[in-house]
């Protein structure tokens, strides 16, 4: 896995108080139980970590931890 995937998984463990082995590219963030309040949080330690602005309507239709990586990585 790259660099940037782990920093990304890194922050979602953090934000999302789940388990390492649980943020896996298909991983839906219903599945890991996150909230529109946990989500925020993540996009505001995601931006931080990768000194990135993600506009709120870029998230619309980002469910999965693949997709927000690479909503992250496309800011790269």
């Amino acid at each position: 896995m790259s660099d940037n995937f782990e920093r990304f998984k890194k922050c979602a463990v953090d934000v999302l108080s789940v388990e390492d082995s649980l943020i896996v590219p298909d991983a839906t963030f219903e599945s890991l139980d996150a909230d529109s309040l946990d989500l925020v949080e993540l996009v505001m330690a995601l931006e931080e970590e990768f000194d990135v602005n993600v506009e709120e309507e870029e998230l619309e239709g980002v469910t999965t931890i693949q997709g927000a990586f690479s909503l992250v990585e496309s800011k790269l």
